[in-house]
């Protein structure tokens, strides 16, 4: 199959839920063409009916802790639209809530492979391809986490993945100036989707106390993607914070 327009190309992993679905049918809603990229075959498939995009959407089943399993993602890509504009580097995990002396050796892998090793294979096939493409270049938006910032209690995982993540920001932006690809970060918190789904019930705080925490509309987040994603190369938002207004982040307790 092969769909070559005007359009521009985007790859969205973590398609079938949260925000890489937002994000995906943001991007639809704009006009992009987009390869959504997710373990279940059968989210992604919603996804793509939900967008009513047609052809323009992609489902891709795809695990991005498996690098074999990234570079058929891109390849597919490539062989149905040409090139890949845009990557929003979004797949990711937690693992359960329990004090970082508890936590298994499995689970903490389970959250480095996919959180950090996943988006650095995503990371590298999306340079492969960008730097060869005519004209060449494209956008990389990585999904780091207010958790980049500042941790929640037993979150070691995926505070340390997170943080890790903005190593990669930084660093991939730098070396890809030279191949007119930019990279950016986006930090979001609190935003509505299932896995934040317990704070509307209570969370616990760093003091100690549970409390309930505001969340925002997930579409808020696929906007701010969009607006980051049809910015000009010359220009790259380099870190984005996109949080619920009233969250407990700045500040102390």
């Amino acid at each position: 199959m092969s769909i070559h327009s005007s359009s521009k190309t985007a790859i969205v992993t973590g398609a079938g839920t949260g925000i890489g679905k937002a994000a995906a049918l943001a991007l639809l809603a704009d006009g992009w063409q987009v390869v959504l990229a997710g373990r279940r075959l059968e989210l992604l498939q919603k996804t793509v009916e939900e967008s009513k995009a047609g052809a323009r959407a992609l489902p891709v089943p795809t695990d991005v802790s498996d690098p074999a399993a990234v570079a058929i993602l891109f390849e597919t890509a490539v062989q149905a639209f040409g090139r890949v504009d845009l990557l929003f580097n979004n797949a990711g995990t937690g693992a359960p809530a329990v004090p970082l002396e508890d936590l298994t050796v499995e689970q903490w892998r389970g959250v480095v492979d996919v959180n950090l090793s996943g988006m650095f294979y995503c990371l590298q096939a999306a340079f492969r391809v960008m730097k060869q493409q005519t004209p060449r270049g494209g956008r990389i938006i990585n999904n780091g986490s207010i958790a980049a910032h500042a941790p929640r209690p037993h979150s070691i995982a995926y505070a340390a993945t997170k943080h890790a993540v903005t190593g990669l920001t930084k660093t991939a932006s730098l070396d890809g100036r030279a191949h007119d690809i930019a990279v950016g970060q986006i930090d979001i918190g609190n935003a509505a989707t299932e896995m934040t789904g317990p704070m509307a019930a209570g969370i616990l705080q760093a003091n100690g106390q549970t409390m309930e925490e505001p969340r925002m509309d997930v579409a808020i987040v696929g906007q701010s993607v969009v607006y980051m994603a049809n910015l000009p190369l010359q220009a790259n938002v380099l870190f984005h914070t996109v949080m619920a207004t009233k969250m407990p982040f700045v500040g102390r307790g």
